[in-house]
């Protein structure tokens, strides 16, 4: 027999050579005598510690399986909420950009200029309206006491296009005051 193999195997030191004959032929005998080195139990042994460690890992795994679907659908859920939260805030961003765009410094000047000429036109609207009623109605405007005639009416008249052409003409050059101090530089706006 080989050195070598009873140095691996010091349990076949003792058989005789007709055993490791038969040791050789018979695999009933093979077998028996196989599954009774230390080496072959000692490593069925680790094999079935394996597999019971790997059989309490599946145990726990299919354990945590149920509540790792319900945090996958909560999960889900969630990101779905976000995604229409996403779609909703770049909507809500536009509005917001528009509304703010109708504040700007730009927008706000542009809307003065166009509110002064406007307030322009409206006082000029209704003195040319006021001369075109007094020439075809053939009163005189400045003549006499501003009363007319004896119940008040023509005076009432006056007085009331000169309140209201002074009202408009006070807000035009209010606008054109605040135009100009606008362009000078004097008026800052805050971003609060």
């Amino acid at each position: 027999m080989s050195t070598a193999l009873l140095t691996d195997f010091p349990e076949l030191a003792d058989l005789s050579r007709e055993d490791l004959e038969d040791l050789l032929t018979d695999p009933v005998y093979f077998q028996a005598i196989f599954h009774s080195l230390s080496r072959v139990k000692a490593m069925y042994q680790s094999q079935a510690e394996l597999g019971m460690a790997n059989e309490s890992i599946a145990n726990h795994n299919v354990a945590l399986q149920e509540p790792l679907y319900r945090l996958r659908a909560e999960t889900k859920e969630a990101f779905d909420d976000a995604k229409n939260l996403e779609a909703r805030w770049k909507e809500v961003d536009r509005e917001q950009r528009e509304v703010y765009q109708r504040f700007s410094p730009q927008f706000l000047l542009m809307r003065l200029k166009h509110s002064r000429t406007a307030q322009d036109d409206a006082s000029e609207a209704i003195a040319s309206a006021f001369i075109q009623q007094s020439s075809t109605s053939g009163s005189t405007y400045g003549g006499g006491s501003g009363t007319g005639t004896p119940n008040g009416a023509p005076g009432k008249e006056i007085d009331d296009f000169v309140r209201e052409f002074k009202d408009l003409r006070k807000t035009y050059h209010k606008r054109v005051m605040w135009e100009e101090r606008w362009s000078s530089g004097l008026v800052n706006w805050r971003d609060d």
